[in-house]
């Protein structure tokens, strides 16, 4: 599989970078991440609550027979209207931590468009467990979903 999402994670660094560019408009995919019905069908999890406004929050949770499998959740700290988002991310139960995430959203032309995205961690240690998950994986499944939903809504 061609992985379009692309990791960068520097040797020695408590940070890294995700890029990914889109073959839709950079409000669709700035749509993608603050619409809930959009973030349940692309991340495939259940959003109990997503208030998108500065110092808003939001949880997810997915569950497979009645069993939660996932459980996340954050404070949104800064919005910009299909240019950025600012927010710590959370997942419950694992020994990764809070991360502070960056997303940016760029328009690199009508139909096409650039995220990118920097995590930092509180450690590389903290880092080295989130990159032993099968994370770029779910991350280009999920961002290719994502493309794959909203392409017809052009």
């Amino acid at each position: 599989m061609n992985q379009k999402t692309k990791i960068n994670a520097l040797e020695g660094k408590q940070e890294l970078t995700i890029t990914r560019e889109f073959d839709l408009p950079v409000e669709l995919v700035y749509k993608a991440y603050t619409e809930a019905e959009f973030v349940a069908q692309w991340m495939g999890t259940n959003v109990l609550k997503l208030e998108n406004k500065n110092h808003g929050s939001y949880e997810f949770e997915t569950s497979h027979e009645g069993n939660v499998m996932f459980k996340a959740n954050g404070t949104i700290h800064k919005l910009i209207p299909n240019k950025e988002i600012v927010r710590t991310f959370e997942m419950e139960n694992m020994p990764i931590g809070v991360q502070l995430e960056f997303l940016n959203f760029e328009k690199v032309t009508e139909d096409k468009s650039k995220l990118t995205i920097q995590i930092i961690y509180k450690s590389e240690k903290h880092r080295a467990e989130q990159l032993k998950l099968p994370f770029a994986y779910g991350l280009n499944m999920a961002h290719d979903k994502l493309e794959q939903i909203l392409k017809p809504k052009l």
